[in-house]
């Protein structure tokens, strides 16, 4: 049975936080593929500024493009409405029985998500990879352990990733440190966020 890490967000812009996640997940001897999976409409997020759909698939394809494991997964452009994972999850499911799914989450996402869609089902229906942050405290610990005992099963990697604020980017985008070379190379060609 082929192991799939789905790897979801809204990528506004792909940063080099998600570049740590992505390059520790390619070297998971127990996944075999990791797909990409852009946001349509992120539930969880409002932000300043939402990239063009197609920026932010292209930003995806250029960071999985350096992962031997990695490639993008367009499923939830292709349905309407808010891009629940749950509903993601139930199609991937039902379109590949061969195949055991995980999803990726960084410490922010794992201390809210209890507040997902359909989160009881949810925790039962896959397995999740989550990373500290290095902001991330005793919050952590404490919802980890709270996700437990719903019965979440849950593995922690060693790797420590990088706290990095999308918003911030987007307010200076030209920040090159808080970005890997070619998506600051493409926002910059492209005046995403009005980077001219």
């Amino acid at each position: 049975m082929l192991t799939t890490a789905l790897f979801g967000g809204t990528f506004n812009p792909f940063h080099i936080g998600h570049y740590e996640m992505l390059s520790a997940i390619n070297e998971l001897s127990f996944i075999d593929e990791i797909w990409v999976l852009p946001d349509n409409l992120p539930p969880h997020k409002e932000c300043d500024f939402l990239a063009s759909d197609n920026d932010r698939i292209e930003m995806c394809k250029i960071a999985a493009a350096d992962f031997s494991k990695a490639k993008v997964c367009l499923l939830e452009f292709e349905r309407e409405g808010k891009s629940y994972t749950y509903d993601t999850v139930c199609s991937l499911e039902q379109k590949y029985p061969d195949r055991k799914f995980y999803f990726v989450i960084g410490g922010d996402m794992l201390t809210s998500l209890h507040t997902w869609y359909r989160y009881d089902e949810l925790i039962k229906k896959i397995d999740f990879i989550a990373f500290k942050r290095k902001g991330d405290k005793e919050d952590f610990d404490g919802a980890l352990k709270r996700l437990l005992n719903d019965g979440a099963k849950i593995t922690v990697l060693p790797e420590v990733i990088t706290e990095i604020s999308s918003t911030e980017i987007r307010q200076n985008p030209y920040n090159n440190k808080l970005l890997p070379e070619k998506i600051y190379d493409y926002i910059k060609k492209k005046g995403i966020y009005n980077a001219r």
